[in-house]
């Protein structure tokens, strides 16, 4: 799991690790997002979920894991999951549900500063005070939490950079 704040690197970094790790594939559960709302539209939701963020749907955190279940036992890949989950308790759900598909589950959670963030959000071409740039401040508060460890903190690395750490921090509990 590659988690952190929107912005800070997710997506690069797990595209750049696929090839790197054998028999891998990426799964994202912004996918599951985005068909839990083609299915359940916003006048079938209930009240609490008529929010701006899948995330607030208790369907798309079941849907993640037995979709990412299913897929699993399919196809027999390692995943790699990009996606920011900085509600505990969607983060809880879904890490415990992984742990259990695959015992030796890694989380790294992508740190960087409100800056870096915003930076980063305006480069690759987001709109400035729209939906991403309005969780800067409560994601980065939130991924200071014990319980996304572990934190890489990417204000001055690369992507490359990042990766080398994560595949290095593989190979130690795999070789």
């Amino acid at each position: 799991m590659i988690n952190g704040a929107f912005g800070s690197g997710k997506t690069s970094t797990a595209q750049m690790l696929q090839p790197l790790i054998a028999n891998s594939m990426i799964f994202d559960p912004e996918d599951i997002g985005l068909m839990t709302w083609k299915i359940a539209p916003k006048e079938v939701r209930h009240t609490h979920e008529q929010t701006d963020d899948f995330q607030d749907m208790e369907l798309w955190k079941t849907l993640t894991v037995n979709v990412a279940g299913e897929v699993k036992k399919k196809y027999q890949k390692h995943f790699i999951v990009p996606m920011t989950l900085y509600k505990e308790e969607n983060f809880n759900y879904i890490y415990n549900g992984f742990k259990e598909l695959d015992k030796e589950l890694y989380h790294f959670c992508l740190i960087a500063s409100e800056d870096t963030i915003y930076n980063r959000l305006v480069k690759r071409g987001d709109k400035v005070g729209g939906w991403s740039f309005q969780r800067i401040s409560t994601s980065v508060e939130a991924f200071r939490s014990e319980i996304y460890q572990e934190h890489l903190i990417t204000d001055h690395l690369k992507t490359t950079e990042i990766v080398d750490i994560i595949i290095k921090r593989l190979n130690n509990n795999y070789g």
